[in-house]
């Protein structure tokens, strides 16, 4: 007995008609027939009455559809569950980051995820903001680690946390920094703003408050480079604050500006996907 003996009988208990049966599973009637008389021989019982009139089930019939009926129900259920484990044992987590996020924190998810899915193969991509929405858009991305705003209909996100901003300079070439103002005629190194126009644009912003327009001479999309650009005497640059504790070089200082200026970093994912490994992330990076 093979599953489409079960499926063409289904489908015959439920139009008790084969012409209609047929129909509804795209195949000729003839071969239909055969297949319900091959059932019912392995069976070694009637399962329908047939005349020209109409179908019926017989009695043994009825049991059956009853039977496999549930029987289909808890195999489809047990599908979905081994389609699941398989995922969580033997599938790929791919999560985006933005460098100036990356952290320890992000280095303790991947042990934890590990831990906890041995088999899982944890893909991690720095990626813009703007590519990673996209991408966990069209379900490229399963988590996605990104700076506000973000509008979409097809994401939802929580905070991970806010974050401030900081100026940060090379101490043996400036001395005595006590205000942005002080470096007002510095060179800046900022983000490429193709690659992050909105975060670009705030920190544009930041100095307006203060009241300059900055000199931007070197621009990058990757925050390791503008720290080792600052740290080589090449510019200053303003930061997320949490950098100060994984950039913690002798020759560099970070100087805390304005808390009114502060960044959300959030906790990003498809709203059509729901997952056993994206609640446990979510929930390690907020705990």
């Amino acid at each position: 007995m093979e599953l489409r003996h079960l499926r063409y009988f289904l489908a015959v208990a439920e139009e008790l008609n084969f012409t209609k049966a047929s129909e509804k599973l795209f195949i000729s009637q003839p071969p239909l027939s055969r297949q319900i008389k091959e059932l019912e021989n392995e069976l070694g019982a009637k399962l329908f009455e047939r005349n020209n009139k109409k179908v019926t089930l017989t009695e043994a019939g009825k049991y059956f559809k009853v039977e496999i009926v549930s029987q289909l129900q808890d195999l489809e259920s047990i599908v979905l569950k081994t389609r699941k484990i398989s995922e969580n044992v033997n599938g790929e987590y791919r999560v985006g980051y933005i460098s100036s996020t990356f952290s320890d924190k992000i280095t303790k998810l991947v042990q934890f995820l590990r831990e906890k899915y041995p088999f899982l193969k944890i893909k991690l991509y720095e990626v813009s903001t703007v590519k990673q929405i996209l991408a966990l858009e069209q379900n490229k991305l399963d988590l996605g680690i990104i700076r506000a705003p973000l509008i979409s209909t097809k994401i939802i996100s929580k905070l991970w946390f806010k974050d401030s901003y900081s100026l940060v300079f090379n101490n043996n070439l400036n001395k005595n920094v006590e205000s942005l103002v002080d470096m007002k005629d510095n060179v800046f190194v900022f983000f490429n703003k193709d690659y992050a126009p909105v975060y670009y644009n705030s920190l544009v912003e930041i100095c307006s408050q203060y009241g300059f327009v900055p000199n931007v001479v070197h621009e990058s999309n990757n925050i390791n480079s503008i720290i080792q650009l600052v740290r080589n005497g090449l510019g200053i640059s303003i930061v997320p604050s949490s950098l100060k504790n994984s950039h913690t070089y002798s020759e560099l200082s970070f100087l805390d500006l304005d808390n009114k200026f502060s960044t959300d970093v959030l906790l990003a994912t498809p709203k059509s996907e729901e997952s056993e490994i994206t609640d446990s992330a979510v929930s390690f990076l907020l705990g």
